[in-house]
């Protein structure tokens, strides 16, 4: 989604020399409101922002949007907003009235509109942003447990390197700290971490700070009416299925979501044994009308598969996921996540976003060997300026 009138401003007027002060800015509809809603505003250092709307949905703005999205939380009245902006930028004030008119007016619309993508991204192309001057990651992927539900590939998660795992109450703990220095998004993955028994109450939790959520799973658990409805309760805005071609119970699962109208995306790991079927598996979840995809392969040698299959979901019109963590499991012996070097992690990795193990060590990234700190033990502030540095 973009918008327009950013346009012509850039190639009109140079962007205002002092940005607003970063900071976090908070907003909540009245209790009397027909449809509660709620934001909380991220200001970067360089003046752009991230906009969380009703702990579902992440807008990465630009300057000129962050300042209007500043003075809607802050409930500027329209004719300061247009005095302000018109002396920073230089243009009438009858343009700013107009542009912020419609800004309010998209955001109305976003807030009304249900399921929507967990990240949008405003005036800008789709690619990792703001990874020299973040003040805090935009997301944390949390592994909340090393178990899977076929304990005989165990050995493909790295559990030698996990001492145990967190309890219900630091989990919450840690989750309030990320919250705290500005993180807006948080993964459950794993192993599997529907093996997790508090993971409707995690869910939950983050929700009640304001945090978007995602879950990371083989889906086996959300064929459970019961379940899957829990989950729904909880708050959870997204979840990536990954998908088991041979096993009924992983379609049904894609079903099943489908149905809850939860945002979902479906991961496929090209191997030995599906690697000639690809095409039609893929073209299977389009007819299911799956719009978000993410491929990976189990070994590099399907690299020449694995752009064929990337080619074949840009002609089906559906939406290439690329920056989402894959979870430890069966279904992917995540080779390529465990192996990929320290030289050349995955774009945005350690920056854009950070990997909790389940004892709470933070790494760059799912697979890295490098430790951070320990987001229950050590101040966040360690662990950022550790990220940092690398």
């Amino acid at each position: 989604m973009k918008f327009r009138w950013r346009e012509w401003i850039d190639q009109l007027f140079p962007p205002p020399f002092n940005p607003l002060p970063p900071g976090v800015y908070h907003w909540q509809s009245p209790p009397d409101a027909p449809q509660p809603h709620r934001m909380h505003l991220r200001i970067e250092p360089n003046g752009e922002g991230i906009l969380i709307l009703d702990a579902s949905t992440v807008l990465h703005l630009n300057q000129t949007a962050t300042e209007f999205a500043y003075h809607r939380i802050k409930g500027t009245p329209i004719e300061e907003v247009s005095r302000e902006i018109s002396k920073r930028y230089r243009v009438s004030k009858a343009q700013v009235q107009a542009d912020y008119t419609a800004f309010l007016e998209r955001l109305e619309t976003l807030l009304t509109t249900p399921d929507l993508d967990p990240e949008i991204y405003l005036d800008m192309e789709r690619h990792t942003p703001y990874q020299e001057f973040l003040s805090a990651p935009l997301r944390l992927d949390c592994a909340l447990t090393y178990r899977t539900e076929d304990e005989s590939i165990r050995h493909v998660a790295p559990v030698e390197h996990v001492r145990r795992e967190l309890i219900y109450e630091e989990w919450q703990q840690c989750l309030r700290k990320a919250w705290e220095a500005g993180i807006p998004h948080v993964i459950f993955t794993g192993g599997e971490p529907t093996l997790r028994p508090d993971l409707i109450d995690l869910i939950a939790f983050v929700e009640s700070l304001g945090m978007v959520s995602g879950l990371l799973t083989t889906g086996l658990r959300l064929v459970e009416k019961e379940y899957l409805n829990r989950i729904l309760a909880s708050g959870l805005d997204h979840v990536m299925i990954v998908l088991d071609p041979m096993n009924e119970i992983s379609w049904e699962a894609i079903r099943d979501v489908l149905a809850a109208d939860l945002a979902l995306t479906v991961h496929l790991t090209i191997t030995p044994e599906n690697k000639t079927q690809v095409q039609n598996l893929i073209e299977r979840l389009a007819h299911m009308k799956v719009t978000r995809i993410s491929l990976s392969a189990s070994h590099p040698h399907f690299g020449e598969t694995l752009q064929q299959a990337r080619d074949l979901v840009a002609r089906l019109g559906l939406h290439l996921v690329w920056d989402l963590p894959v979870p430890y499991s069966h279904l992917n012996p995540v080779s390529l996540e465990i192996n990929v070097s320290p030289e050349s992690p995955p774009q945005g990795a350690g920056i854009v976003w950070l990997y909790v193990e389940p004892d709470g060590d933070v790494l760059p990234f799912q697979g890295a060997t490098e430790i951070l700190g320990n987001l229950l033990t050590d101040p966040w502030e360690m662990i950022w300026k550790h990220a940092k540095q690398r």
